[in-house]
């Protein structure tokens, strides 16, 4: 056993935080109402969007399948986006099931706003960056619905998640 986590523990994890949060907010959907200017949103309906959003993206990006246009994806309900999450993990889950799979391969990224030389990444790399994401973000809305008065009780780190050991 080599002494890392692996994509395979990440993708567990990243899944069993957006079904907690999709849980919580069906039983409080009000949540999703509040005001949250992260990721320049202006709801956590909008941050949650932009959460399964790019689950979806990155999962296609990093296998090399056409990317949603993001300025087309529904702002709602809450369950068409938590199936973006839905796909974006069933891709991860294909790509990591595939012993063929080319996770060294370099990608470009076209991004202006990147300097040039960091302009590209390995798909293992984009990988861990779109599973570790959706955990920051969720993160920041624990923090955020618990300053509003209603805490979570989310446990989001790495630690408390049994799928982990």
């Amino acid at each position: 056993m080599t002494p890392a986590i692996t994509l395979e523990e990440l993708l567990v994890w990243s899944c069993q935080s957006s079904a907690w949060w999709k849980a919580h907010f069906d039983a409080n959907p009000t949540l999703l109402e509040l005001p949250c200017d992260i990721n320049r949103g202006s709801t956590v309906q909008q941050l949650v969007r932009h959460i399964w959003v790019v689950d979806l993206f990155w999962g296609q990006r990093v296998t090399g399948l056409p990317q949603v246009d993001r300025q087309v994806v529904p702002g709602g309900p809450l369950q068409a986006l938590y199936d973006l999450h839905l796909e974006g993990a069933r891709i991860f889950r294909a790509a990591l099931g595939d012993p063929g799979f080319l996770w060294d391969e370099t990608i470009p990224l076209e991004y202006t706003w990147m300097p040039p030389e960091g302009r590209k990444a390995s798909r293992r790399k984009l990988a861990a960056h779109a599973l570790l994401h959706s955990q920051r973000h969720w993160a920041q809305l624990a923090t955020l619905v618990r300053d509003a008065g209603y805490p979570s009780g989310f446990l989001g780190d790495l630690l408390f998640n049994a799928a982990l050991e």
